[in-house]
């Protein structure tokens, strides 16, 4: 077995990638990854003695859980220069506090790809033999990884707390340690704890910095400029690319989970913000080879480059791809220099028209919450029956036919409430509204679910209601990568159950982990599309 990895949901064989990750990874990429994890728990072990928080070491334990994310990056030069990072913060952390520390990743030193290489081997997933142990481990580990991405996001926009980088560093000392299984479960739910802390804190730095989202009607179609197509999540990215085309006759397009940005008042009025472009993250091949300009990666989603495209595609933030031109970080008080990719967009032709109409989106909390009085009506006469959860990530797989299938069989009074790419599933469905309320509400990207426990908090509050799950709410979530692990974790520690999760359970979930999920929380597989649409209107 040259690399193990099981960390997203198309896992072969829903068991584990043993040659080549299905996501394209290769062997020496996924080592590479691992060892990085493993340092981070070293520096953790050290950053964790601290009296204060080392804002430094929990900057890049942020930065490098980011880099690991599925479809993140695959470039292993700038794994070597993380882990030659690591290592000094750690050493660094280790002089300060003194003293020694048994567990290898705290004391282990070496440089060189090579070295790294023969490290990686004994310090991937499999180096802990108990399997219990290891699924709680890397349940835990996934959760961070989704919640570093969260707290990435709202670093750039200068938001911060201390508290998640503290958490993040007793989260991954404590995976080193010889903890039961009840602690590991604690651990978990502190995870999913944090995880709403985190989702906060990114939705606090997006709408102080742009708005709060508005009801939007974005249109999929082009216009006849040259254009640039920007994907990810980062709306930093998305403000400074904006700023710096205007005026130079080249549109700006988004894709996938970008497509909520043009939700928010700092950006929805731009005229040279021409829509969105394409569906969800794995059509990109066929998707970015249409549409003519220059595409620009701004967060994890990128998927192995096509030859059609790859003289114009550009990766920034924590992705990587080799050969292919990374746009630099903004230094202090700077802003990031997209002129390359400007100048490039000038000599390629406008975007091939693949679709025409719009798709509704913009109903993030602070929206639905202002239509608080016509929801609670509309559930009160009985014209809304049920509320069903489908947020979470789309992919290649074709059971995942089943969220399109449930969206259109869904009773004509049940809406549908979504964030992540996993809308477009349905998004662009004719599903109508009930009463003006359309039936899907989309609240922005996987970043954004915090939304859908906002919304659900608010109504339990308005219903009067003692328990979270006496609403009229299902969950039908869809998962592929770690964001969605931190998701669920959030809703377990809201004391969210019953929630079905596919298109399969997690292959890192051994049969004793599921099993306490399901004893303590009711989580279960989808299964027929009508049998759980009639389980769900009578909340089952």
């Amino acid at each position: 077995m040259s690399m193990f990895c099981y960390q997203c949901q198309e896992t072969a064989k829903n068991e584990g990638c043993t040659r080549s990750g299905v996501c394209g990874k290769k062997e020496e990429t996924a080592n590479l990854q691992d060892l990085l994890i493993h340092l981070l728990k070293g520096i953790s072990i050290w950053g964790e003695k601290s009296e204060t928080v080392n804002k430094e070491a929990g900057r890049f334990i942020t930065e490098a859980l980011f880099a690991t994310i599925t479809n993140a990056n695959f470039d292993d030069a700038r794994f070597v220069e993380l882990i030659e990072k690591a290592i000094v913060i750690r050493d660094s952390l280790k002089a300060e506090a003194g003293g020694e520390e048994e567990h290898d990743s705290a004391n282990w030193s070496g440089t060189g790809l090579e070295t790294f290489l023969e490290k990686a081997t004994s310090v991937g997933v499999l180096a802990t033999p108990n399997e219990d142990v290891r699924s709680l481990r890397e349940l835990i580990i996934y959760g961070l990884k989704g919640l570093a991405a969260y707290t990435e996001h709202a670093a750039i926009l200068d938001v911060e707390d201390d508290a998640l980088y503290a958490f993040m560093m007793e989260a991954l000392a404590a995976t080193t340690r010889d903890l039961s299984v009840d602690e590991l479960v604690a651990l978990t739910l502190k995870t999913g704890e944090l995880g709403v802390t985190g989702m906060a804190t990114l939705d606090k730095a997006n709408t102080e910095t742009y708005g709060n989202p508005e009801i939007t009607e974005v249109n999929i179609g082009v216009g006849k400029n040259p254009g640039i197509l920007i994907s990810g999540h980062d709306l930093k990215d998305m403000e400074e690319l904006l700023e710096q085309t205007e005026g130079t006759g080249v549109d700006v397009y988004t894709h996938s989970e970008m497509l909520p940005a043009n939700y928010y008042p700092a950006f929805k009025n731009k005229a040279h913000l021409v829509g969105n472009y394409g569906n969800a993250w794995w059509k990109q091949g066929e998707e970015f080879t249409s549409f003519n300009g220059p595409i620009l990666m701004t967060t994890n989603c990128i998927t192995p480059v096509k030859d059609a495209y790859k003289d114009r595609i550009f990766t920034t933030n924590a992705v990587g791809y080799p050969g292919i031109p990374h746009i630099a970080d903004r230094t202090q008080d700077g802003k990031k220099d997209f002129s390359k990719i400007i100048a490039l967009a000038k000599t390629c032709p406008a975007p091939t028209e693949i679709e025409t109409g719009s798709i509704v989106g913009g109903f993030a909390h602070h929206q639905v919450l202002a239509l608080a009085d016509k929801v609670v009506e509309a559930v009160k006469t009985g014209a809304i029956k049920r509320f069903v959860v489908m947020a979470g990530c789309d992919g290649r797989q074709k059971g995942r036919n089943y969220y399109t299938e449930i969206a259109e069989q869904l009773p004509k009074d049940a809406v549908i409430l979504t964030a992540g790419c996993a809308k477009y599933r349905y998004n662009k469905l004719d599903l109508g509204d009930i009463g003006g309320i359309p039936r899907v509400l989309d609240a922005g990207q996987c970043n954004d679910s915090y939304s859908l426990a906002v919304i659900a908090m608010k109504l339990q509050e308005v219903f009067e209601l003692e328990d979270i799950n006496d609403l009229p709410i299902s969950f039908d979530i869809a998962w592929y990568e770690q964001k969605a692990v931190i998701v669920l974790l959030a809703l377990l520690f809201l004391g969210v159950k019953g929630i079905r999760l596919g298109p399969t359970l997690p292959a890192f979930l051994s049969p004793n982990v599921a099993k306490v999920l399901v004893d303590n929380f009711d989580i279960k597989p989808i299964g027929e599309v009508q049998d759980d649409i009639n389980a769900m209107m009578k909340g089952a």
